[in-house]
């Protein structure tokens, strides 16, 4: 299994709907990704003030891949279309996790 991290930054003030991320936009992220090889969906959200961090989510992709096939799929334009729904964070990082063999 293969992780994508996508971590949502910004400054104090920044808008961010932790409800409508967590039961919308990763019910989103399924739907339009499953079919690609997403197999599920984490959302954590640091302590405290998060120095600036407000989300940190967490894709299960079933191969390595299956990722750049996500992200390059008609779909993707519906999910990040749905951002501006719950954050107006202009940062958003992305990294790429694989076991180690």
């Amino acid at each position: 299994m293969t992780r994508m991290t996508v971590v949502c930054a910004g400054e104090a003030g920044t808008r961010f709907d932790r409800e409508y991320y967590a039961t919308k936009h990763l019910a989103l992220a399924l739907k339009c990704w499953g079919r690609y090889g997403l197999e599920g969906v984490d959302a954590f959200y640091p302590a405290g003030d998060g120095d600036g961090w407000l989300s940190i989510g967490v894709y299960r992709f079933r191969e390595p891949g299956d990722i750049d096939v996500a992200l390059a799929a008609p779909e993707t334009e519906r999910v990040m279309a749905d951002v501006r729904n719950f954050t107006d964070a202009t940062i958003v990082m992305r990294s790429v996790f694989s076991p180690m063999t």
